[in-house]
């Protein structure tokens, strides 16, 4: 039974072969051209191009979005007032804000919470004292780092009246001294200063050229600040002139505008008006110690002043009583 059952199924499988190799082979599909519809759904980009290119134009359009929030603290006087005035007018991107009553130094964590009211992240904040003395803050809101400078031999573009002007609005060239590299805490102050004095380009009020130089020089441990106008020469006015004086003719010159004013720096907080404190100027003297100093060489000298008169006096009384002697000596004799 067995043998017969394995014929069976084997002349089976031969007629199921037989009959797959009559059957005609089935023709290649062949591609045909899409139609126009379909070419233009086809190029639309996907949602993860259109986020990836979304991603690629934000990226290289990255804005520079530096303001500086400008406020005192009352009882500033007329020139420090002024002063402040004017760099609200050099720095279009500040904000100026209302005076800041409060005259605690535990208090002044506020100027944090006004600059993020007021869309800033950067502080310029005047702090005046005995209505003498000036001191200025630069911050960076509200982690800092904070910079406390003392302002002297302050002047302001009125008082000055140079030649020089620029348009309002217009973006100035910072230049620097080598001294800003030296050392970790000049680099500091030197980025701190580029963050709030530097115009950012296509910013609100801003003009989309350059015309005049922030200078920042560092002499004696202070910084001294310097406002000039770039002057361009006319080009046609070197036509006439020889190849030796075309250059210099065609070179660009400086011309002071103003506001004038020198920073002694103090010490740098870790944190905006707050934290540890990172650096010290060990050679800084308070303006209540270089008072105190100069008032006791003044009484010193006026005690020696007085001393020498006293001396004089006893001299002159010697010389009387002396006098007074020879002549009683004199009529004695005769």
């Amino acid at each position: 039974m067995a043998p017969a059952v394995a014929a069976k199924q084997a002349t089976k499988l031969k007629s199921k072969a037989l009959k797959s190799k009559a059957k005609p082979a089935s023709k290649p599909e062949v591609a045909q051209p899409a139609s126009d519809d379909e070419v233009e759904e086809t190029s639309e980009p996907t949602e993860e191009t259109a986020v990836v290119e979304t991603g690629a134009t934000s990226s290289s359009a990255v804005r520079n979005k530096q303001r500086v929030l400008l406020l005192a603290t009352s009882g500033i006087t007329y020139r420090q007032r002024h002063l402040l005035q004017d760099l609200a007018t050099l720095l279009p991107h500040a904000k100026k804000d209302i005076k800041f009553n409060s005259r605690r130094k535990s208090s002044f964590f506020q100027l944090n919470a006004m600059a993020e009211a007021n869309n800033c992240n950067n502080i310029l904040f005047f702090e005046p004292r005995k209505n003498r003395d000036l001191y200025m803050w630069l911050a960076r809101a509200p982690n800092g780092p904070s910079i406390k400078f003392e302002v002297f031999n302050l002047h302001t573009m009125d008082e000055l009246n140079m030649t020089g002007n620029c348009l309002r609005g217009s973006r100035p060239v910072l230049s620097f001294d080598a001294h800003f590299d030296s050392t970790p805490e000049y680099q500091l102050m030197k980025q701190v200063i580029t963050r709030i004095f530097n115009v950012p380009k296509n910013t609100r009020r801003s003009k989309p050229f350059i015309d005049h130089v922030f200078s920042f020089t560092m002499l004696d441990g202070k910084i001294w600040f310097r406002n000039y106008q770039i002057v361009e020469n006319d080009p046609t006015a070197a036509k006439h002139m020889s190849k030796k004086h075309k250059d210099q003719a065609r070179a660009p010159t400086l011309v002071e505008i103003g506001p004038r004013f020198v920073l002694a720096p103090i010490r740098i907080l870790e944190g905006s008006f707050c934290g540890q404190a990172l650096y010290r100027n060990r050679e800084y003297q308070t303006p209540a110690f270089l008072q105190k100093t100069r008032n006791q060489s003044n009484r010193d000298s006026s005690n020696q002043r007085r001393a020498s008169h006293d001396d004089d006096d006893d001299h002159m009384e010697e010389d009387v009583e002396e006098g007074d002697d020879i002549q009683d000596d004199s009529e004695e004799e005769e």
